[in-house]
């Protein structure tokens, strides 16, 4: 489904920043998961939750290298799709390329 919404040309948002507050504000109200409001603001679920960080609207983890599970979730839900699209390779075939990239 897709909505247009015309917005008066004075308006000193972009399209993006739009989508962004559209995003927050879904996420808040528990309609939609991290990584749908991330697709929904056209960048990262990483990006997004540091949004999220920096208006303090999450808290985040105590120690920096702990991701939260809602991030390793989004990521995972994302990255499924491609996996069965033959988009993404097993880590084993990447390195494989690395390994020739400098032999």
């Amino acid at each position: 489904m897709q909505i247009t919404i015309a917005l008066p040309d004075n308006l000193p948002l972009t399209e993006a920043d739009v989508r962004i507050e559209l995003a927050i504000v879904l996420y808040q109200q528990h309609s939609l998961s991290l990584d749908k409001v991330a697709q929904l603001a056209k960048i990262s679920a990483d990006d997004f939750y540091q949004i999220l960080i920096n208006r303090d609207i999450v808290t985040p983890p105590a120690d920096p290298d702990d991701e939260l599970a809602e991030l390793i979730l989004a990521s995972l839900r994302n990255s499924m799709p491609q996996v069965k699209q033959g988009k993404l390779h097993p880590i084993s075939e990447l390195w494989q390329g690395i390994v020739k990239l400098y032999s």
